[in-house]
C-alpha cells in the first residue's frame, strides 16, 4: 500500500494520549494514513504496555493500539521537553489529548497559547466529563462514564445488579466521536476557511448519545428503562437461546415477514397465522409465550441443526462467537479481519482487520506498536536537532 494512497496521508496528528480513549482515536487516523507522533513520557511510557495478557515484557494490545504510530519520549515537565512539543504542534494538524482538564493548562499548554502557536491546528480533548460543568476536574475512567451514561444501568438481567460489557466501551465509543469531530473541524478547515477549534469529548456524553429513546421515553411517559437481559424491551422477538448441546444463538425475528417464515420453519403455522402476532406490538404483549416457544423449540436442536433451519428460512441469527469461533469464519476471513504480522523477535502473530473498508483508499496496518521512543532520533533530527543535542536532551531528562 502506497501511503499516499490514503485518506489521511499528509495529516500530521500528534498524540499525547494514553491507555485506551485517546489512543485509539490516534490509531484509527494512523491506519488511514495520518502520520502520528505518540509522546510518551520517558518513565515507562504508556501504561497500556504493561496491560492484559504480555508478551516478552510488552502487552499484546499496545502492538495493535500503537500501529502504524512513531513513539517519541518527552518530560513535558521539562522546559526543554515542552519546548520540543511546541515545535511539533506548530505544523500539526490534530492533537489528541485525554488528560484531566486543566493539567496541560498547568504545563504552559492550555488552548489560547496552542491556538496562538498554531490557528489551524484541531485539539481533541477526551476526559471523564468535558472541559466545563461542576465535575470537570474529576477523574473518569469509562467504566464511569458507561455507569453515569446509561449504559450500565441497561445492562444485565432484571433480579440482579448492573454489568459492564466484557471490553471498555465507553472509551473506544469517546475515540469515535473525537475523530469524527476532527474530521467535521478540518473540513470547516478546509472548505469554509476556518480556523482550527476544539473537539471536546466527555465519556459520559459519548456513551449517553448512544442511548436510544431513553430520554424521551422518560420525558413523555416517565418510563425508565431497566435491564431486561439478553431480550429487547419493545422488540420481539430478539434474544439469545441455548441449544441442546450448550451452545448459544441470538435470533433476531422481529420483523414481521421474518417473524412469519420463523414460525413456519419450526413448525407453527398457527402463530405464523395469528392475526394478533402480524405486527410487533401484538408480538411484544405476548413475549413470555413466544420466547418460551422459541426456547423449548432451539433447546430441542443441537446448534447446527438449529442455524440450518434459520439460514433457510433467511431469519437473521448467528451463534455467539468466542475468538476462537472468528478464527475459524469464513466471513472473517473473506473480509480480511485477522492480518498476518510479526512480534519484535519474529513470531508471527494475528491482529484486527482495519475497519472501515474503504473501497478506493483502504486503510492499513504497516507496524506494529513500537518501542519506548523507537523514533526519537527521527524526529527530532527532523526538527533540527543535532545527534549532540539529542544526547544533551536525554542526559538532562527531557527526553
Amino acid at each position: 500500500m502506497n501511503v499516499s494512497a490514503k485518506p489521511l496521508a499528509g495529516l500530521k496528528v500528534i498524540e499525547l494520549g494514553t491507555l485506551i480513549a485517546g489512543p485509539f482515536a490516534s490509531r484509527l487516523c494512523a491506519e488511514f494514513g495520518a502520520e502520528v507522533i505518540k509522546v510518551e513520557s520517558p518513565d515507562g511510557g504508556d501504561p497500556l504496555r504493561k496491560w492484559r495478557k504480555l508478551y516478552e515484557g510488552t502487552s499484546l494490545w499496545w502492538f495493535v493500539q500503537a500501529r502504524n504510530k512513531q513513539s517519541l519520549t518527552l518530560n513535558l515537565k521539562h522546559a526543554e521537553g515542552r519546548e520540543i512539543l511546541k515545535r511539533l504542534l506548530a505544523d500539526a494538524d490534530i492533537l489528541i489529548e485525554n488528560f484531566r482538564p486543566g493539567v496541560l493548562e498547568k504545563l504552559g499548554l492550555g488552548w489560547d497559547r496552542i491556538h496562538a502557536l498554531n490557528p489551524k491546528l484541531v485539539m481533541v480533548r477526551l476526559s471523564g466529563f468535558g472541559q466545563t460543568g461542576p465535575m470537570k476536574d474529576q477523574p473518569g475512567f469509562g467504566a464511569v462514564g458507561e455507569s453515569m451514561g446509561g449504559l450500565r444501568y441497561i445492562t444485565g438481567f432484571e433480579d440482579r445488579p448492573p454489568v459492564r460489557t466484557g471490553i471498555s466501551i465507553g472509551d473506544s465509543i469517546a475515540a469515535l466521536w473525537g475523530v469524527i469531530g476532527a474530521l467535521m473541524a478540518l473540513r470547516h478547515r478546509e472548505v469554509n476557511g476556518g480556523q482550527g477549534q476544539v473537539v471536546d469529548v466527555a465519556l459520559y456524553e459519548a456513551v449517553f448519545a448512544m442511548m436510544e429513546s431513553m430520554v424521551p421515553e422518560f420525558d413523555v411517559f416517565g418510563f425508565i428503562r431497566e435491564r431486561t437481559g439478553n431480550i429487547m424491551p419493545g422488540i420481539t422477538p430478539s434474544s439469545i437461546h441455548t441449544a441442546a448441546d450448550g451452545r448459544h444463538v441470538q435470533i433476531g425475528a422481529n420483523g414481521d415477514a421474518i417473524f412469519k417464515r420463523f414460525m413456519l420453519a419450526i413448525g407453527r403455522e398457527d402463530l405464523a397465522q395469528d392475526p394478533q402476532l402480524a405486527s410487533n406490538d401484538g408480538r411484544d404483549a405476548r413475549r413470555d409465550e413466544l420466547y418460551g416457544v422459541i426456547d423449548r423449540w432451539v433447546g430441542g436442536l443441537p446448534l447446527d441443526q438449529v442455524l440450518e433451519t434459520l439460514t433457510r428460512a433467511e431469519v437473521p441469527a448467528s451463534r455467539i462467537y468466542s475468538a476462537e469461533d472468528m478464527f475459524a469464519d469464513p466471513q472473517f476471513l473473506a473480509r480480511e479481519m485477522f492480518l498476518q504480522a510479526r512480534l519484535p523477535d519474529g513470531k508471527p502473530f494475528r491482529m484486527p482487520g482495519i475497519v472501515p473498508k474503504l473501497s478506493e483508499t483502504p486503510g492499513s496496518a504497516d507496524w506494529i506498536g513500537p518501542e519506548l521512543g523507537e523514533h526519537n532520533a527521527g524526529i527530532l533530527a527532523g526538527l533540527g536537532y543535532s545527534a549532540e543535542q539529542v544526547a544533551a536532551l536525554k542526559a538532562a531528562g527531557a527526553i
